[in-house]
């Protein structure tokens, strides 16, 4: 990682994607979703079925977060990413109605990597336990879709900066390889 940051907004043009790394240290900046496991299945059910998904996929980034409610006067609650695994059999679908980013924790299964690949997507992780400093980058939260699945309905947030590291790049690069690679010499 170099100590670099670079700046990117949302959605992301597929320049900036083309020119990520895995390693990069960025701040995104606009709109992103949120989107857990069972908000994924219901968005492949309705591409599937032919319906448009609950906000335009194309160039967008989706956050793995379920928010805790907001304090009065707050946007959002501790807002901390979740383990990204759990979405990895619903990837591939969503990269190729045009999805362009994620954000999570964890590393991904060699299917989701694959796709990021095929599609020219990237993968962004989020430092885990840090769901109330993220939360302050923020600055509005509004639920757009699945009111019913509480903490894991879709959101569309406006965030400011907020902070994540290229995990995976479309050209394969993977930090959480690289780091297992790093300390298998040892």
């Amino acid at each position: 990682m170099s100590g670099t940051i670079i700046r990117v907004e949302s959605p992301l043009a597929e320049e900036a994607v083309e020119s990520l790394r895995a390693g990069d240290v960025v701040r995104i900046s606009g709109v992103i979703y949120t989107a857990r496991d069972a908000a994924h299945k219901r968005i492949v059910e309705a591409l599937d079925a032919g319906q448009a998904p609950p906000f335009e996929l194309a160039g967008q980034i989706v956050y793995y977060v379920g928010p805790t409610p907001a304090r009065p006067g707050e946007v959002i609650g501790s807002a901390g990413p979740t383990t990204s695994y759990r979405m990895d059999s619903y990837t591939p679908r969503l990269l190729e109605a045009g999805l362009k980013g994620m954000i999570g924790k964890g590393n991904r299964s060699p299917a989701a990597v694959e796709a990021m690949k095929r599609f020219r997507a990237v993968y962004f992780a989020a430092v885990g336990g840090a769901g109330a400093l993220i939360s302050k980058r923020i600055k509005s939260s509004e639920i757009i879709a699945y009111e019913d699945l509480g903490a894991e309905a879709v959101r569309r947030l406006v965030v400011e900066d907020f902070p994540a590291i290229v995990a995976n790049d479309i050209l394969g690069g993977d930090i959480f390889e690289a780091g297992r690679k790093k300390y298998q010499r040892l």
